[in-house]
């Protein structure tokens, strides 16, 4: 494994992550014993940097993780996530839970009590608000979070899906060490304003799913997806943009046959390649994938590698939205 400093901080970071939301939410079935397999595994390979949020299942995936975290506290740093609530614990029709996203400073303070008791640590690594709240003052939301810094419960502040206005009044209040946003092939957002904002400011950018949800790995089709996989309700995994997709991942996996690699493994190394203040965190419940993942920090990408594969992207444009509509709308707030 190869290590990146996280921010301006000394803290050596695994340069690829672990997300552990799917193995106990979004992602169909779950299989605790393999779930905790992956982890002991991630350990093996020293992937120290693992991600979780007090949403994942209601609080189950921090208890999950709980199991392996705290007996070898002293090799992982643990990311955990706090704002989405949901509302009166009752699940959606669609079997989705319905959610709302509180940023209160009330609120940052019992949730961060919540986490360290499911986690089982007296300390979280990195605290990130999962969202920017609309309707509270990004600067009460981090001061409360800067209070949990003086009071020993987190070591360093991260935001999720902030806009540039945000990370600066975020910034200014307490230094915010990362922003964990969605950055592939696929999803591109981040790049200009944001990513360098968070440059200019010395924040590291830590992308949830790297391989765009699976697609980039030319293997996922929505049919076969198990009931409970939330990728069926995304707009990019259906029948009006299936034709575009599909063409792009399979000559994108013609680039990573030439290049002795898997299109997961390609797909990986080039975010990589984006900057050493990237440190992706693709998630898997399994451990092959673990593995295959991890490899991909030793592949080097030429200029022209990397020209072939952005052209492919060009060249396929209608790969559809990353959320729905509604989700959308807490996005880059």
């Amino acid at each position: 494994m190869k290590y990146r400093k996280l921010g301006n901080t000394e803290e050596a970071l695994s340069a690829l992550g672990l997300g552990c939301m799917g193995m106990s939410f979004a992602y169909g079935p779950t299989d605790d014993t393999e779930s905790m397999a992956t982890l002991h595994k991630a350990l093996d390979l020293g992937v120290n940097f693992w991600d979780t949020a007090d949403m994942y299942a209601n609080g189950a995936n921090e208890k999950l993780i709980s199991k392996v975290l705290t007996p070898n506290r002293d090799k992982v740093f643990i990311a955990t996530k706090f704002g989405f609530r949901f509302k009166d614990g009752i699940a959606g029709v669609s079997g989705t839970p319905t959610t709302y996203f509180d940023g209160s400073p009330k609120y940052v303070k019992e949730a961060v009590e919540q986490s360290l008791k499911r986690l089982k640590i007296e300390a979280i690594d990195l605290y990130y608000a999962h969202r920017i709240d609309p309707n509270i003052p990004v600067e009460d939301m981090v001061g409360a979070m800067a209070d949990l810094v003086a009071e020993g419960k987190v070591r360093y502040l991260g935001l999720s899906e902030a806009s540039a206005n945000s990370i600066r009044k975020a910034h200014a209040v307490h230094p915010i060490a990362a922003l964990q946003s969605e950055y592939s092939l696929l999803t591109r957002d981040v790049e200009g304003e944001i990513l360098n904002t968070t440059r200019e400011l010395g924040i590291s950018l830590v992308p949830y799913s790297p391989l765009a949800r699976g697609l980039v790995t030319n293997t996922q089709k929505v049919e076969a997806f198990e009931n409970g996989d939330f990728r069926k309700t995304l707009p990019r995994y259906q029948k009006e943009y299936a034709e575009n997709n599909n063409r792009l991942v399979t000559e994108f996996a013609q680039i990573a046959m030439e290049k002795e690699c898997t299109p997961a493994q390609l797909a990986l190394a080039w975010v990589l390649a984006q900057g050493r203040d990237i440190i992706p965190i693709p998630g898997t419940k399994k451990r092959k994938y673990l593995e295959e993942n991890a490899l991909a920090v030793a592949i080097d990408l030429t200029t022209d590698e990397l020209q072939a594969i952005d052209a492919i992207v060009s060249k396929y444009p209608n790969i559809g939205a990353r959320y729905s509509e509604g989700a959308l709308k807490l996005v880059n707030n």
